[in-house]
């Protein structure tokens, strides 16, 4: 069953706004069992949604509209929906009262133009918004279904979720899709296709591999649509072996999780804590951390040792190794891995030292020269990395490594001693 999206707003083509929604909506349809055909944003021009709407209704079942159904006069997508549908716009006395209650809730009052928010399309069946007050209609022609939400994430998500979705698997049978991802680690994506040619030759038709690069990563992902789920299920499970004995130590996990999810679970399962003390990053690794609900429970902080000042009178780095070595070596991301560990009393501590960029690289340490560190109840050990000249690049790649470096030791797994 084929879907398409059309997202409508001057705001997401002229870049104000990035069109999340689309990406969201594609995850959830594809977990129920629905093929995303396109996506199309256009303008807030009745021309534009007509061409849209006649060309994806010549490639999808069901076309779910997002965005320009508001109360002014620059969304049109209502009084265009009841062009393209022939329908005349009523006075809908329970969507008002649903818009007055809401607004009521919110202590705030309703305006004549926030109550036109109740002319509904005489043809549409309307679905309950229920964070919001611009109603959900629902139109049919032909087998085909056309629907129109809000362009406000929270009231979308809320609309796909809670009724969208469910009214479109009563409406349409629907095969399950089955998602197996594999990260594997320490193997480019050229070298990794070399490495899995035979076994990748020898997946049956039903099962399809992509190749997904990362930061210091490739995610395997394996895919099949399938209307005998658990068939498909064992086979995939077959291969998976084949594809285990191959990779060994090189699969860091079997789930399309980040780095800083897998960190947290594998401390918690452990019961071991974690701090970090980061210079180049700025803070971005503690940021990834603590994105990850219950990483209370396993990460007790960071220090941003951002200048020399604060490695030497925080982590405790000696000015003399500073002035000897420099910042960016292996010498100080140790000693400021080793700091964090004994300043905040954990069993690891993860540090990052380097040059982020654009200025103040050298033809000895260049833009983009990285060091990181991870002291564990082991010992300390650091690892030189080289990355790009853009500066943002260069933060969020020493991120990645350094969680993955921690993971790899974590684990057992030395980087060298990868394939």
């Amino acid at each position: 069953m084929k879907v398409e999206i059309i997202t409508i707003g001057d705001e997401i083509l002229i870049g104000q706004i990035v069109d999340t929604n689309s990406a969201w909506m594609a995850v959830e349809l594809n977990k129920a069992g629905f093929e995303l055909e396109q996506i199309t944003s256009v303008h807030d021009r009745e021309d534009h949604i007509v061409q849209a709407l006649d060309l994806a209704l010549t490639r999808a079942d069901v076309v779910l509209c997002t965005g320009g159904i508001g109360p002014t006069k620059d969304d049109i997508t209502k009084q265009t929906l009841c062009k393209y549908f022939d329908a005349w716009l009523v006075f809908n006395e329970e969507v008002l009262r649903h818009i007055e209650d809401l607004l009521r809730h919110r202590r705030r009052a309703i305006n004549e133009l926030t109550r036109t928010q109740a002319l509904v399309p005489d043809k549409a069946l309307l679905i309950p918004n229920r964070v919001g007050t611009a109603p959900i209609t629902w139109f049919e022609k032909e087998g085909k279904v056309v629907v129109s939400m809000p362009g406000v994430p929270y009231e979308m998500k809320t609309a796909m979720s809670s009724e969208i979705i469910p009214r479109l698997q009563q409406k349409f049978t629907t095969p399950e899709v089955i998602h197996k991802t594999v990260l594997v680690r320490g193997i480019p994506e050229s070298a990794l296709a070399i490495t899995i040619a035979g076994w990748e030759n020898n997946l049956p038709d039903t099962l399809h591999l992509a190749y997904l690069p990362d930061f210091n990563l490739v995610k395997l992902r394996l895919s099949a649509v399938s209307f005998t789920p658990e068939l498909v299920k064992a086979q995939l499970e077959h291969h998976l072996a084949a594809l285990r004995n191959i990779l060994r130590d090189a699969i860091l996990a079997e789930d399309d999780i980040p780095a800083e999810q897998l960190i947290v679970e594998r401390f918690a399962a452990g019961r071991l804590t974690l701090a970090t003390a980061e210079s180049c990053t700025g803070g971005n690794l503690a940021r990834r951390i603590t994105s990850v609900p219950g990483s209370s429970a396993v990460y007790k902080g960071s220090v941003v040792a951002y200048s020399n000042e604060v490695k030497t009178q925080v982590l405790g780095v000696d000015t003399t190794l500073l002035e000897r070595v420099g910042a960016v070596s292996s010498e100080v991301a140790e000693a400021m891995a080793v700091g964090a560990k004994r300043l905040l009393h954990t069993d690891y501590a993860v540090a990052t030292t380097g040059i982020a960029g654009p200025g103040g690289g050298s033809d000895e340490k260049p833009v983009g020269m990285v060091w990181v560190a991870v002291a564990s109840p082991g010992g300390v050990i650091s690892k030189e990395y080289r990355f790009s000249l853009g500066r943002q690049l260069n933060i969020e790649r020493t991120t990645q490594t350094a969680m993955l470096l921690l993971l790899d030791l974590l684990r057992g797994v030395r980087p060298e001693s990868l394939l």
